[in-house]
């Protein structure tokens, strides 16, 4: 979309907004007093980028990293000010979107370009126009923890989504079978690469903030950006729980459809194995021999001798249940098999 450009000039006693067609636009006292934070939402034009790589005095690599996807998560120190490139996070479906977030620190200045929904710049505008907090009377370094804190914080309610959305899957997957189990399980495995791929190198980017020889940040918000630290660790042990989960889960789901299957073939089986003998007798007296020959099978005259063989069929599968019953084929699966092999005995202390 379109790139648009917001201004921001705030302290302690003054904040003023406003949206700026052009550069041309810029206050004569920009960058003097005060904060000024320039904010750009969406794709600025090449044309853009390079009128304020001129008029911020921006590396050329700088400007090719902002101008570029995709970019890795990063900081670079340079000399007239810190260039940080972090990711945003959007979710639909259980499916992840990452857009880049770019930002220039410089002495009383902050440039950033974000190219998604702006979703992580609003709320910082909200709190610099209703005051909340100690923002205003902060310097720009704490502007850029603000934003940094912003982008961490987003992660936490789309993860804690995503783990709830785990448990509904693997409830499914045990207990009733889906065919559409597995992409699934394979979906949410590729988005939480994704996550961890985005969120390892952020680690790097808060140390390099941190560092004491970084001029830009002042001691006190060092103390805040460990907080982001910590919380980026935080994101990342729930990445790995999540991915363990769905590894787990992968796991249950296959042993769970090989138990099924086997509870299939076992009933499958025993009606296969039932039928056996039966199949046998009613071969046995369907070969329609001569009845003449006293070496034929004389029951084929006797008058009870079909009712007979039928009792005689029915009495063979009751048998056969029964034995099956005894050796703990059927009808008791929580009594081991007479084939398992017994545990051995406890010692006595």
């Amino acid at each position: 979309m379109p790139a648009t450009m917001t201004l921001l000039h705030y302290d302690a006693a003054l904040f003023e907004e406003c949206e700026l067609p052009g550069l041309d636009d810029l206050p004569a006292d920009f960058p003097g007093p005060g904060v000024f934070w320039l904010h750009v939402q969406g794709d600025p034009t090449a044309e853009q980028l390079h009128r304020l790589g001129e008029h911020f005095h921006l590396h050329p690599l700088a400007i090719e990293d902002v101008a570029s996807d995709p970019q890795r998560p990063k900081a670079e120190e340079y000399d007239e000010q810190d260039f940080i490139i972090a990711h945003t996070i959007a979710a639909q479906d259980h499916t992840f979107a990452f857009h880049k977030f770019a930002m220039f620190v410089g002495r009383h200045y902050v440039l950033s370009f974000h190219s998604g929904r702006d979703i992580i710049a609003d709320p910082v505008r909200q709190r610099l126009r209703n005051a909340r907090g100690t923002i205003r009377h902060q310097g720009v370094d704490y502007l850029m923890y603000a934003l940094l804190d912003a982008i961490i914080d987003s992660y936490f309610p789309l993860l804690e989504d995503l783990g709830e959305y785990l448990d509904d899957v693997q409830e499914r997957a045990i207990w009733r079978e889906h065919g559409d189990t597995v992409p699934v399980i394979q979906s949410v495995k590729r988005e939480l690469r994704h996550v961890r791929r985005v969120l390892w190198p952020l680690r790097d980017v808060l140390n390099v903030l941190m560092r004491d020889d970084n001029n830009t940040v002042t001691q006190p918000v060092r103390h805040y950006l460990r907080d982001c630290y910590d919380h980026v660790i935080q994101l990342m042990d729930m990445v790995e729980i999540y991915r363990e989960m769905a590894a787990d889960l992968m796991d249950a789901y296959l042993s769970a459809l090989s138990n099924r299957m086997n509870s299939v073939m076992k009933v499958l089986t025993i009606f296969a194995t039932l039928f056996m003998p039966l199949t046998f007798i009613v071969g046995v007296y369907g070969m329609n021999f001569d009845t003449s020959s006293p070496w034929n099978m004389p029951e084929l005259t006797w008058r009870y001798g079909y009712p007979a063989v039928l009792v005689g069929m029915v009495v063979c599968v009751v048998a056969m249940l029964i034995y099956f019953r005894r050796r703990g084929w059927i009808g008791r699966p929580d009594l081991p098999s007479e084939d398992d092999e017994a545990p051995p005995p406890r010692r006595r202390g």
